[in-house]
């Protein structure tokens, strides 16, 4: 079976965000698909691992990662072990690269198991006070300046036409740039929610119409904090 783990966003305290449930699961696992090997192992510490980590095999899984480089991931499947998948932060295959994993497990008849955990996105969206009833979550936006523009636009011409709430994120070191670009670029009545540090002491999650923000947007510096930004109605 492939066990899908989600991994804590940035809560502290490690039973805040992940069921006793998850942790267990974590122990019928020997081998690992993780997308940096550092933090997988410090995650499995944390999360109070019994196996010996030099002893659990790991397998890199990231945006470098080929189809052809992960065809013995799920070896371990056809001989009826677990393997676990672990997110970065949050829910794996939901922006991350887990989906590659996944659809082999499909095509090879892999029983699956999804377990409950933080989501980042569903948790912005949860608080911000936008439509949650339709929503897309359109990743990242482009890096060129005008295109970028152009994109909001667009978004926030679906936003209006659907009453559809738009998710996105951000290069941590971007966000500031991202929030001024939303606040010049979008028609002044149009809601921006910008939900930073998630489950964190830090936590900031307001929901303001894009005028007030051209006015807010100095009191918060969101540099190299993980935020996701939501538009709507």
């Amino acid at each position: 079976m492939l066990i899908l783990f989600p991994v804590p966003i940035g809560a502290e305290d490690i039973h805040f965000s992940l069921p006793a449930a998850n942790l267990d699961l974590l122990n019928t696992c020997h081998t690992f698909i993780v997308e940096e090997l550092r933090t997988a192992r410090r995650f499995l510490k944390k999360a109070g691992y019994q196996h010996a980590i030099d002893d659990t095999t790991f397998y890199v899984l990231n945006e470098h990662t080929t189809e052809e480089e992960t065809a013995h991931y799920l070896d371990a499947c056809a001989r009826g072990e677990n393997v676990g998948l672990l997110s970065e932060a949050g829910l794996p295959c939901v922006a991350d690269p887990g989906k590659m994993i996944t659809r082999q497990a499909q095509r090879k008849g892999i029983d699956i198991m999804p377990l409950v955990g933080p989501s980042s996105l569903m948790l912005a969206l949860m608080a911000s006070g936008l439509n949650g009833q339709s929503f897309a979550f359109v990743g990242y936006l482009p890096v060129d300046k005008h295109e970028r523009n152009q994109a909001i636009r667009n978004l926030e011409t679906r936003a209006i036409k659907e009453n559809q709430t738009q998710i996105f994120i951000e290069a941590p070191y971007r966000n500031n740039q991202m929030l001024e670009a939303l606040s010049e670029s979008l028609r002044g009545e149009t809601m921006i929610c910008v939900a930073c540090d998630i489950t964190l002491p830090t936590q900031t999650i307001r929901t303001l119409p894009a005028k007030q923000w051209k006015k807010e947007r100095e009191k918060l510096n969101l540099h190299k904090r993980n935020t996701v930004f939501l538009i709507g109605m």
